[in-house]
C-alpha cells in the first residue's frame, strides 16, 4: 500500500459531522475524519454505529437527512455496494460505461474489464455472470471513471470465502495501480486488516479507535502482529477474541 504523511492535503476531510434521522438522537455525533490521497481506510463498528450513514454522506446520497458539519471530497467519487447493481437489460460493457460521454468510452470500458479479469465478457448479460464476476464488473464501472475516491459499502459481504479472497487480492492490486483513496465499510475485522492502511472503529457516531496497519509483506492471520491487531480491534468492538492465532482462519483454509 501507499505511504502517507500528515503534510498531504487530505482527499477526504470531515469535520464535526452530525446526522440524525429522528428526535431520539443522532447517528453521527460530531465525527471528524481525514483520509489521505491514495490511503485505504476500513471502517468497523457495531450495527447502528453510523458506518453506512457516513459513507452515504460522503457520496452525497443522504439528501433530506437532518445534520450539520463540513464534508470535503474529491470531484471524482465512485461507490461500490454489496449488490453489484448492474442493469439486467444492459450488457456488461454497457453497464461499465453507463453515463460516460467521451468518444473513447468503449475502449476505456474494455480496458477496465481487462483489469478486473473480465476480458471477453463485454457482450455478456449480467445474469450470465457469477456473483464474483458481477462484483468485478462493478469495480470496473468504478475504475473506468478514474476516481480519486472509492466508497465501498460491504462489497464482498454476499460472496463465498474463496471468492472473497480473490476479490481482496484484486482490489489491493487495483488500488496499488490506480492509487485512489478508499473508504471500505465492513463487518469483517480480518478483511479490514488484510486490505487497509488504517482501520477505524465507529461507536456512538464518532471515531473511537484509529489504528494504522503496520504489517509487512503477506498479511497472514498466522502472523502474531496480525493477531494482536485483531484482538485490539475486537476489544474496541466489544467482542472477545477467541480466535486461535496459530490456526488458519476459514478464509485461509478456503484458499489452501
Amino acid at each position: 500500500m501507499a505511504s502517507h504523511t500528515g503534510r498531504l492535503t487530505p482527499a477526504v476531510r470531515v469535520q464535526s459531522l452530525h446526522r440524525s434521522f429522528n428526535e431520539a438522537g443522532g447517528v453521527l455525533n460530531g465525527l471528524d475524519l481525514d483520509i489521505a490521497p491514495g490511503e485505504f481506510v476500513a471502517l468497523l463498528g457495531r450495527s447502528g454505529s453510523g458506518k453506512s450513514t457516513l459513507l452515504r454522506a460522503l457520496a452525497g446520497l443522504d439528501r433530506g437527512v437532518a445534520g450539520t458539519g463540513r464534508i470535503e471530497v474529491p470531484d471524482k467519487v465512485s461507490v461500490v455496494f454489496q449488490d453489484s447493481r448492474l442493469l439486467p437489460w444492459k450488457r456488461v460493457l454497457d453497464n461499465v460505461t453507463l453515463g460516460l460521454r467521451s468518444g473513447d468510452a468503449s475502449d476505456r470500458g474494455r480496458q477496465a474489464l481487462d483489469e478486473v479479469g473480465l476480458a471477453g465478457r463485454e457482450r455478456a448479460w449480467p445474469h450470465e455472470l457469477s456473483g464474483g464476476e458481477q462484483q468485478r464488473a462493478s469495480l470496473a464501472r468504478s475504475l473506468v471513471r478514474d476516481p480519486q475516491l472509492i466508497l465501498a459499502d460491504e462489497p464482498f459481504g454476499a460472496l463465498d470465502a474463496l471468492t472473497r479472497i480473490r476479490m481482496h487480492t484484486l482490489l489491493r492490486r487495483l488500488c496499488e495501480v490506480h492509487q485512489p483513496a478508499v473508504l471500505l465499510v465492513t463487518h469483517d475485522v480480518d478483511e479490514a486488516i488484510v486490505l487497509a492502511d488504517r482501520v477505524i472503529v465507529l461507536d456512538g457516531g464518532v471515531v473511537r479507535h484509529d489504528a494504522r496497519v503496520e504489517l509487512d509483506g503477506r498479511r497472514s492471520q498466522a502472523d502474531p502482529a496480525f493477531a494482536r491487531l485483531r484482538a485490539r480491534l475486537l476489544t474496541e468492538l466489544g467482542v472477545e477474541d477467541d480466535h486461535d492465532a496459530a490456526a488458519p482462519s476459514h478464509v485461509e483454509r478456503a484458499a489452501s
